[in-house]
C-alpha cells in the first residue's frame, strides 16, 4: 500500500511539472510579450514588428505595370518567349494539316498492312521515318518562310501582321500546288462563297484552302496504296490458289505468302523505290 500511494504522488508530481512546463514556453513564446530584434540589438521597422504580432495590414492596394513595345524595333524577350511558347502547341496541328505528313503517314501505313507484317515497323519508326521525310520535302517552305518571316519579325523590321501574311504566302502556295479544283469549289460551296467573284488563287480564304488540301492528301494517298496493295494481292492469290491445288485448305495463305511479299519486297528495293515516288509526288 504505502509503495502504491508512494508512485501515486510521483504521478502526480510529474504530471504537475508538466504542466507548468507547457505553461512557460505558452507565455515565453507568445509575440505579444516578446519583441523582435536585429542582431545588433536595434528594433526593427514597425511592418515587420507588426506582421509578427499578427496586425492586420490596412494597405491592400496592388499595382501592375504593362510596358508596351511602342517605337522600338527589337522585340521584347517575354513577347518572344509568348510567341515561342504560342507556336510549339500549334506545331503538331500544323505539321500534321499543313504539310506533306499526312499523305506520307497514310501511305506507310498502307504500305504495311499490304505487306502483312503487323506492327512491323512499330508506330515510331513509322511516324519518325515520316517526320523527317516531311522535313526534306518542306525544307523549300520552310527556309522560305524563315527568312521572309520570321527573322525580319524577329529584328523589328516588320510589324506582326506583315509577318503573317509573309509567312502563310509560302504555305499557301505549296498547299494550293497539291489541292484539286474541285475540293476547293467544294469547300467554297460550304462556306457559301461565289468563285465569280475571286480574281485569283490568293483571294481564296485559309478557312476553304486548308480543308480543301486535307481532303486532296488523302486521295491522292488512298490511290498510292491502291497501287501498292496490287502486287501483293496478286501474291496471296498465286499462294491461295497453289494451297489449294495441293489440298491444303486448312493452312493459312497468309503464312506462306509473307516470306515472299518480304523477299519480293527487298529485291525490288522497296524502300527507296517508294519513298522516292512518294517524294516526287510533291514536285
Amino acid at each position: 500500500m504505502k509503495h502504491t500511494k508512494s508512485r501515486k504522488k510521483k504521478s502526480l508530481i510529474r504530471f504537475l511539472i508538466t504542466i507548468v512546463l507547457f505553461v512557460t514556453i505558452f507565455v515565453a513564446a507568445n509575440p505579444a510579450y516578446v519583441r523582435a530584434t536585429s542582431r545588433n540589438g536595434n528594433s526593427i521597422d514597425s511592418t515587420t514588428q507588426n506582421e509578427i504580432d499578427g496586425v492586420p495590414d490596412n494597405d491592400d492596394s496592388f499595382e501592375l505595370n504593362i510596358s508596351s513595345n511602342a517605337g522600338s524595333t527589337n522585340l521584347e524577350a517575354t513577347l518572344q518567349i509568348l510567341l515561342i511558347l504560342t507556336a510549339l502547341s500549334l506545331a503538331p496541328s500544323i505539321l500534321i494539316m499543313l504539310t506533306s505528313f499526312t499523305r506520307i503517314i497514310v501511305v506507310l501505313h498502307f504500305l504495311r498492312t499490304a505487306l502483312g507484317t503487323q506492327t512491323t515497323p512499330p508506330n515510331q519508326v513509322m511516324v519518325g521515318l515520316a517526320l523527317f521525310i516531311t522535313l526534306a520535302v518542306m525544307s523549300p517552305v520552310i527556309t522560305q518562310v524563315n527568312d521572309d518571316a520570321v527573322q525580319p519579325f524577329i529584328s523589328g523590321k516588320v510589324d506582326q501582321d506583315a509577318a503573317i501574311k509573309q509567312g502563310i504566302a509560302p504555305i499557301r502556295e505549296f498547299m494550293l500546288k497539291q489541292t484539286r479544283d474541285k475540293d476547293l469549289k467544294m469547300f467554297m460551296t460550304i462556306n457559301n462563297q461565289s468563285s465569280d467573284q475571286l480574281e485569283s488563287y490568293d483571294d481564296i480564304p485559309l478557312t476553304t484552302v486548308i480543308p480543301a488540301f486535307i481532303i486532296s492528301e488523302l486521295r491522292t494517298a488512298f490511290i498510292i496504296g491502291f497501287l501498292l496493295y496490287l502486287p501483293f494481292i496478286v501474291m496471296d492469290m498465286v499462294v491461295a490458289a497453289t494451297l489449294m491445288s495441293m489440298g491444303m485448305m486448312m493452312l493459312p495463305p497468309t503464312t506462306i505468302s509473307l516470306p515472299f511479299k518480304i523477299l519480293l519486297f527487298i529485291l525490288a528495293d522497296g524502300w527507296n523505290l517508294v519513298i522516292g515516288q512518294l517524294v516526287a509526288s510533291f514536285q
